[in-house]
């Protein structure tokens, strides 16, 4: 798939299941697009469905999506506790990977306008999308919700951008838009009042609170308009509420800009805003889904918090963070369904699988996986020794000085070893892919050249695949040098182990580069990978001999 755009409509009904199910029915039915959560709230009887594939196709899944809504969906009997204007209340498109927001501005005015002249629904066009400044905030649309429609859409100010500027009473008004990954994120609180909760929310949204005076009247500026005194964080709007079923009130949050409010300091904030009243965050909840750095990022935040290493695996990082956040006080938090990125990660077998059945699988006839996966595993076994001493000696008194260098050379050790974990799958997959192309069919001319255009594609797959684990470890043996050099001293023979293992990653990945070359007609692209291994595999070498011999010394040196 060359782009992939994420669309997440929200509907205002949360009740019955019937028209939930229906509306991700006709998701579904539109080939191509990934309905990945399907997530119903009773109280505020809305459902958010968020889906992802291919611009086009995921185009067509949103139209489906409000058709039916449309169709089921009566807002004359709707009552809820989020602000709401219609069936489809609100429909934004983000752009997830291969596609901009210049594109997803496209696809809003398209469905937009389909909206508007298919189903004779009023259409405002909000955020990135929007084609007037005062109608860029979802809110400002929104004012006065379903009850004040009819009224404002007489008002020529509120002329829908798409559709009749009629009131739909059954239907009301959608929003569709461009916006950037937003994370409808609650904070959960061990107290009934919604006051309390609002005047969190108040004070960490960027819109803040009114000011007023000693009397407790509003402060009007110069021009006549309310004061206000601006909230803690940008790109965050905030209300407070109560939900029965969880028996307590929320701060529910929408975070519009992740870099400008992470959600960490936004969780940290609440904490701090509700021990100043008496009251206690009991955890947090992620409506929809979220993207893993976001979960990443809070890991390290509160490794710091805790004066210990953030240099650990990705998996610990993310446990830390849905620990701290408490993701799983009202209901379990499941990273599998509920982080973006592992909706669609490409399986890996071979990395995934117990070492015994990797090791049957190795010395068994099957040709792969072989040597290429094998040295793309000494390579992983490198980068993680690396990491290991790096915890090692942040966590060890006396190595206060040289803390921030470990850290450092962990994070890298880290990626280092995720994308060598990723290769072992990789060169087994390139092989398979290489035997597949020498199994075309070659009856006829047009058939052999499809078959030799192919093989050499292939090919040079095949070889880029080692090409890459030989050229990491130059970086993976300059983790070594620094692990080997100021590293807790009582792991120096795991980091001896580790230029040892990158060594012969670097070795048996050449090897695999120079036996895939052969098969290489073109000499012009031959020579030059060539150069580059035989540039990589020189650095290897130096780096790795000047370590052995340091390292004989420093583990001889107390047996003198």
């Amino acid at each position: 798939m060359s782009a992939l755009v994420e669309c997440v409509p929200n509907f205002s009904e949360g009740r019955d299941r019937k028209v939930i199910d229906a509306i991700a029915d006709a998701v579904r039915s539109v080939p191509g697009v990934a309905l990945l959560d399907v997530d119903p709230g009773a109280a505020t009887n809305r459902t958010v469905y968020t889906f992802v594939g291919a611009p086009q196709d995921v185009l067509e899944a949103a139209f489906q999506a409000i058709r039916k809504g449309v169709e089921l969906i009566d807002m004359r009997r709707h009552k809820g506790e989020h602000a709401r204007q219609g069936a489809c209340d609100v429909c934004p498109f983000i752009p997830i990977d291969g596609a901009s927001m210049k594109d997803c501005v496209e696809l809003s005015r398209r469905l937009a306008e389909r909206v508007g002249r298919e189903l004779d629904v009023p259409v405002y066009l909000y955020a990135e999308a929007a084609v007037r400044p005062e109608r860029r905030r979802l809110p400002d649309i929104r004012a006065g919700e379903y009850e004040a429609l009819e009224e404002k859409l007489k008002d020529p100010e509120w002329k829908p951008d798409f559709g009749p500027a009629k009131f739909n009473a059954k239907a009301g008004a959608t929003a569709v838009g461009a916006r950037n990954f937003l994370i409808a994120y609650n904070v959960n609180l061990n107290t009934a009042s919604v006051a309390l909760a609002k005047d969190i929310a108040f004070a960490i949204r960027e819109s803040g609170r009114l000011k007023r005076d000693a009397k407790g009247e509003k402060m009007k500026g110069p021009d006549g308009k309310d004061l206000r005194e601006p909230g803690m964080f940008k790109g965050v709007q905030a209300t407070g509420w109560f939900i029965p079923e969880y028996h307590r009130a929320q701060v529910t949050i929408n975070i519009l800009d992740i870099d400008a409010a992470p959600v960490h300091e936004v969780y940290d904030a609440c904490c701090e805003l509700a021990a100043q009243k008496g009251l206690r965050v009991t955890g947090s909840e992620v409506v929809g889904l979220v993207p893993r750095r976001v979960l990443l990022e809070a890991g390290r935040y509160f490794c710091k918090k805790q004066g210990q290493s953030t240099g650990v695996c990705e998996d610990e990082l993310m446990e830390t963070a849905l620990q701290s956040l408490g993701l799983s006080d009202v209901a379990p938090f499941d990273p599998a369904a509920k982080v973006i990125e592992e909706r669609f990660r490409r399986p890996t077998p071979l990395a995934d699988a117990p070492l015994k059945k990797f090791l049957r699988e190795l010395a068994s006839r099957a040709p792969a996986p072989g040597g290429g996966s094998v040295a793309a595993l000494s390579g992983a076994l490198a980068a993680a020794l690396c990491a290991m001493v790096s915890v090692l000696t942040h966590e060890k008194k006396g190595y206060e000085a040289v803390r921030e260098e470990m850290e450092v050379m962990a994070v890298k050790a880290q990626e280092l070893l995720k994308s060598m974990i990723r290769a072992v799958d990789d060169d087994t997959e390139a092989f398979n892919k290489l035997m597949a192309a020498m199994g075309l069919p070659k009856e006829d001319a047009a058939q052999a050249a499809a078959r030799k255009a192919a093989i050499t594609a292939a090919t040079k797959a095949a070889t880029l695949e080692p090409l890459g684990v030989l050229e990491k470890q130059v970086a993976v043996l300059d983790c070594v040098a620094l692990a080997e050099k100021k590293g807790n001293p009582n792991a120096a023979s795991d980091a001896g182990v580790a230029g040892l293992m990158a060594r012969a990653a670097a070795l048996g990945a050449y090897y695999n580069v120079l036996i895939n070359l052969a098969g290489i007609k073109e000499k012009a692209w031959r020579a030059r990978i060539l150069k580059r291994a035989e540039t990589a595999l020189a650095q290897v070498g130096r780096k790795s001999s000047g370590l052995e011999r340091s390292m004989r010394k420093k583990l001889r040196k107390p047996l003198a």
